[in-house]
Parts: C-alpha cells; sequence; structure tokens
C-alpha cells in the first residue's frame, strides 16, 4: 500500500467556540471570523499543495455540520473538488451536555473525569471518547485505503482530531486532552505501511516546511 497523506482540518469559529458544547445540534454556523479563517486556510492549502510529498488532493471530506461544511467549501473551490460529507468525521455525540455552556460543565464533578481520565467517560445518553476515537480510526483506516497513495482532506472537529492525532501518535486517549486543535488550523499525517507519521500539529500557516520541501 503506498503512503496516504491525511490533512485535518477542524471548522473556523462559530459564535459559541469556547463557550458552549454545541455537539451535533443543528444551525450552528461559522461566524464572520470563522468565515475569514476558512478563506485563509483554504489559500494556505492551495499555495502548499505542490509541496504535499508530490501527492495531489484527490478527495476533500467533511462532517455533516453546517460548521464543517462551511469550512470545506472554499477548500474544495481552491482547489477545483467537491466536499463529500461523511458521517464518520461528525462531532462527538455529547448527548444531555450538547448545548450547555462550557463554565456550567466544569463545576460538575465528572468534568474532572472527561479531563483526566476521558477513556473511563460517556456523555449522558451520547457517546463516550473510546467509541469516538475507534469510529475515526476506522473511518480514517477507510479513506487510506480507498485513496491510497493520494492526500485527502478531512474537515472534522476538535475532539475527533485530537482524537486521531493521539492514536496516530500512540498517545493514550487518557492524555488526548493535552492536544491543542485550534479553529481552522491543519494537522498532517502520513500514514505508511508500517506507521502513521504526525508531519505537523495545529498548523495555521504554510505546511511546506513540515512536509520536508
Amino acid at each position: 500500500m503506498a503512503a496516504t497523506l491525511i490533512i485535518f482540518v477542524r471548522h473556523g469559529k462559530t459564535p459559541t467556540t469556547g463557550t458552549k458544547l454545541p455537539g451535533r445540534a443543528p444551525d450552528l454556523h461559522l461566524s464572520n471570523e470563522g468565515k475569514l479563517q476558512a478563506e485563509i486556510v483554504a489559500e494556505e492549502i492551495e499555495k502548499s499543495s505542490s509541496s504535499f510529498l508530490g501527492k495531489k488532493v484527490s478527495a476533500i471530506y467533511a462532517s455533516p455540520m453546517e460548521r464543517t461544511q462551511e469550512t470545506a467549501k472554499p477548500i474544495a473551490k481552491a482547489l477545483n473538488l467537491r466536499v463529500r460529507t461523511l458521517q464518520g468525521l461528525n462531532e462527538c455525540d455529547f448527548g444531555d451536555w450538547t448545548g450547555r455552556r462550557l463554565r456550567d460543565l466544569s463545576k460538575l464533578k465528572s468534568w474532572s473525569t472527561v479531563q483526566k481520565q476521558p477513556s473511563n467517560f460517556r456523555f449522558p445518553n451520547g457517546e463516550s471518547f473510546t467509541e469516538m476515537q475507534n469510529r475515526m480510526i476506522r473511518t480514517i483506516d477507510k479513506l487510506v485505503e480507498r485513496h491510497s497513495g493520494g492526500t485527502v482532506i478531512c474537515v472534522s472537529h476538535a475532539d475527533p482530531i485530537k482524537a486521531i492525532l493521539a492514536s496516530a501518535v500512540g498517545t493514550p486517549l487518557d492524555l488526548f486532552q493535552r492536544i491543542v486543535i485550534g479553529p481552522c488550523s491543519a494537522s498532517v499525517v502520513l500514514y505508511t505501511k508500517e506507521r502513521p507519521l504526525v508531519l505537523s500539529l495545529n498548523s495555521n500557516g504554510n505546511f511546506s516546511g513540515s512536509l520536508g520541501s
């Protein structure tokens, strides 16, 4: 199997970024700042596309949420590709915590488990972190096989991206909260036959340096 390059992009800022846990609630769109971020990351990806280890971008996938679709759109336009919706890239299902304020959630006793032992936590009537990570791993494994030898862009959400990066670098899920994935940042992983290689993490600039050009 030829090595496959995956570029993980988090969606841009929304009106609730940093204040609420929106999860899979519908009708959450990018803020004006988020739209600008999406345009900027699209420009950076287009400028750096020749540096993607000689691998042409063959597909762009995004979670079904509005904020990821809106982030993926300018990237797709810049690369003359269409956005493919992929459920496996969706945000974690936060269940009863969906839409709640982070400052209120941080006061709960279970918040400590979320931060220190996420592998032991399931959101009430929602998904567990372990299920989320396994879902992302299965999804990326299929994309690596489908686009063997190419480059794929996956527009997703902070926690799913942190979880797949933790898996790629060999970090236990209980330590994945140490990874920071900012709005509209990009992280690059080369999936080889032997192992995944994390080439860039939480980047907001040109990727060419991290790709060895």
